[in-house]
């Protein structure tokens, strides 16, 4: 008797991209990225100083123009665009495992084989960050109401010693925290993929998610470390991004090259 052979192929049981990485994984990702930091560190903190001219920019810019309600949703904000931004030094990175010459001009105009979705993944994540900004608005409508903002030097007070302000603090750090996660999930691998493969911004970020959720202890001491540099940034008026955000950007590469 011939045996038909079945319509749809047997799923495959084997899960290339989980990993299962210890926690301690992500000390090593640092390690590996400082190390390409300080390997023809010139163009890497450039790229820095040019991530710290932006930021102080937009500082400046909605300080400026009486923006001034939007600077901590934009301060938040910049996490979930960051990756975005760090595509040249995962080329860097990506030159160095290869041992191909590194240069400023091929860090600021990378080689993707995704060719244009890293374009649209950066859009995907700025609207990311756009919905949080307006987020965050909504939430101190809903709290203060029509209330105008306060300024700078009165908005510690007015969180910090009212009930309305700690309650709002609360429900702004949960949904930011939700904002946050699905950022993570999404960017954390995705861009450095389509660097390295032929692959559509969808299909990474899905890719990207699931990698998080397979090694999600490592994944979340890497977040753990990426916040309290991105937070020892903006205690020195982002002048340390300089260094800060080319070795983080350095080491999403090995973190990425890890769970591949």
């Amino acid at each position: 008797m011939t045996t038909i052979p079945p319509v749809v192929p047997p799923l495959a049981t084997e899960q290339p991209y989980a990993r299962n990485l210890a926690p301690a994984a992500a000390f090593g990702w640092l390690r590996d990225g400082w190390r390409d930091l300080v390997t023809n560190p010139g163009p890497s903190l450039l790229y820095g100083l040019f991530v710290f001219l932006l930021s102080a920019g937009i500082v400046a810019g909605l300080i400026w123009l009486a923006w001034d309600y939007a600077l901590f949703p934009a301060i938040a904000g910049f996490l979930v665009f960051a990756p975005a931004l760090a595509v040249g030094l995962y080329d860097k990175s990506r030159a160095l495992e290869q041992d191909e010459p590194v240069s400023l001009r091929h860090m600021l105009l990378p080689h993707a084989r995704a060719g244009g979705q890293v374009l649209f993944t950066g859009a995907l994540l700025c609207g990311v960050m756009l919905l949080w900004m307006r987020a965050a608005v909504i939430i101190y409508a809903l709290f203060f109401g029509v209330r105008p903002f306060p300024g700078l030097d009165h908005i510690a007070p007015m969180l910090f010693t009212t009930s309305t302000g700690i309650a709002m603090l609360i429900v702004g750090t949960l949904i930011g925290g939700l904002f946050a996660a699905f950022s993570f999930a999404i960017s954390a691998f995705s861009i450095p993929m389509m660097l390295d493969q032929r692959v559509d911004t969808l299909t990474a970020m899905g890719t990207s998610w699931a990698l998080v959720w397979n090694n999600l202890g490592a994944m979340l001491v890497w977040g753990a470390l990426v916040l309290a540099l991105f937070l020892l940034s903006v205690a020195t008026g982002f002048v340390a991004l300089i260094v800060v955000f080319p070795w983080l950007g350095h080491a999403t590469w090995h973190a990425y090259r890890a769970v591949r």
